[in-house]
């Protein structure tokens, strides 16, 4: 694919942030094609032209939100020498994010019932696979080095994201439910149990 010109990388951009704004303030229901063209400022032409649909802009959007995500996890493993640390830094970075950006992670969370990911899924693996390979190969070394218990890659996402996910998804459905500054506290060391070696 060629690289986009600079005034569409501008228009793309500029839909992208209305589009996530419109779901942060309105809504699955008020996130509509005809609310994101309004918000935005562009036609429903130009948004066809760069998208191809709106179940493709919604694909873009999930990618950006998950992009943002994953490199916030990454950077915080980046900072961390060792498993423990490590572990508890990726867990204590999903709930930051949470927090921080919590409109992104808010339609992470509610795209996971809808229909544009399995339409796009091809796409959007592709946009995860580099930024996944990062801390697929941290996990490696730490395992390789019997820091981490051999578990298989699948596995340690659900040990490791699991209990952050579960925590977000209650807080972002109300904030009343659950605590996460209380979850960043706790379960860092209760995920890295789940994972570091036997004795």
């Amino acid at each position: 694919m060629a690289p986009k010109q600079p005034r569409g990388e501008a228009t793309v951009n500029r839909v992208l942030i209305s589009a996530l704004r419109v779901y942060g303030e309105s809504g699955h229901q008020g996130f509509t094609v005809n609310a994101v063209t309004a918000a935005s400022g562009v036609s429903l032409g130009s948004l066809y032209h760069h998208f191809g649909s709106f179940d493709g802009l919604a694909a873009a959007l999930y990618s950006r939100c998950m992009g943002q995500l994953l490199d916030e996890i990454t950077e915080a493993l980046q900072r961390t020498r060792t498993a423990r640390t490590g572990v508890h830094a990726l867990v204590r970075a999903y709930l930051r994010f949470t927090v921080e950006q919590r409109d992104a992670a808010l339609f992470i969370h509610a795209s996971a019932y809808s229909g544009y990911l399995t339409a796009h899924a091809e796409e959007i693996r592709k946009a995860k696979s580099a930024q996944l390979a990062g801390i697929a190969q941290w996990l490696a070394l730490r395992i390789a080095a019997d820091e981490i218990a051999p578990v298989p890659a699948p596995l340690i996402e659900v040990l490791v994201l699991g209990p952050a996910a579960e925590a977000a998804r209650r807080w972002l459905a109300n904030p009343a439910d659950i605590d996460l500054a209380e979850a960043a506290r706790v379960l860092p060391e209760r995920v890295w149990h789940s994972l570091r070696p036997e004795d």
